[in-house]
């Protein structure tokens, strides 16, 4: 007698690290779905550091500095204060020391700034009892989801590299919000607040949402968790508009 074959269950297609790169941008929720059950954070981590450097670097060789803290320094109430010769040694001081902090940067601030984001969420989502995963899947969610920064990065890139250095800002290096858009005289708590509404920002915190509810989703709804997201967004925010606008 003929019996029928037991049904084989369909397991889950598991991704590299260099398939979710593209993946989640594409095709976020299975990417975010194999990233929780096998974590990784290294590839994308690294690709932000290397985007980091090599904009540094171009600035650097094209000579953008000197204009960029002038712009910075004609900002700052602090330093319109201090005598001419005083402005020019921090001028001098500041063009001096730019691409050795920001090659420091370029390795440090990717990886720290993980981290902390990482071990944020970790602890909000855990303590909440919203979901239980371990520190890697929250590490790994948030590398991937700064995916889009990449992106950012390699516009970033052809910017420094075509367009004229001293109309360059840094901090506004692809015009993605608001702040982008203020005169030079606006208030810099303004620019600190506009510049936070990005559009790389937005998508950043669509993707954390979409790969933190991926942890639990029958408990943890991609509403419930861009929730948590926003709250974090939104503290940071007003950190970050406070403090410019103490000490600037």
């Amino acid at each position: 007698m003929d019996t029928a074959a037991a049904p084989v269950s369909a397991q889950p297609e598991e991704i590299g690290s260099f398939g979710r790169l593209i993946r989640v941008i594409v095709n976020p929720r299975p990417t975010f779905e194999s990233i929780v059950r096998r974590p990784s954070f290294v590839l994308p981590i690294v690709i932000g550091m290397i985007f980091f450097a090599l904009i540094v670097t171009i600035f650097t060789q094209r000579g953008g500095w000197p204009s960029f803290f002038e712009k910075q320094d004609a900002k700052n109430s602090r330093v319109q204060q201090l005598p001419p010769e005083k402005q020019q040694e921090l001028l001098n001081q500041q063009i001096k020391v730019a691409a050795p902090f920001g090659y420091v940067e370029a390795v440090i601030l990717p990886i720290l700034s993980a981290v902390i984001v990482a071990a944020i969420f970790f602890g909000l989502f855990n303590l909440t009892g919203s979901s239980k995963f371990g520190f890697a899947v929250a590490l790994g969610i948030v590398a991937f989801a700064w995916t889009p920064w990449i992106i950012h990065g390699i516009l970033g890139t052809v910017i420094v590299s075509l367009k004229d250095p001293t109309t360059i800002d840094l901090e506004n290096l692809v015009a993605s919000n608001p702040a982008a858009f203020l005169s030079d005289d606006a208030p810099k708590w303004l620019s600190a607040l506009l510049g936070s509404i990005d559009l790389f920002a937005i998508w950043t915190m669509i993707l954390l949402a979409i790969g933190f509810s991926a942890t639990n989703p029958k408990k943890l709804s991609f509403a419930k968790s861009f929730s948590f997201v926003f709250a974090a967004w939104l503290f940071f925010v007003l950190v970050k508009v406070g403090m410019t606008s103490l000490f600037s």
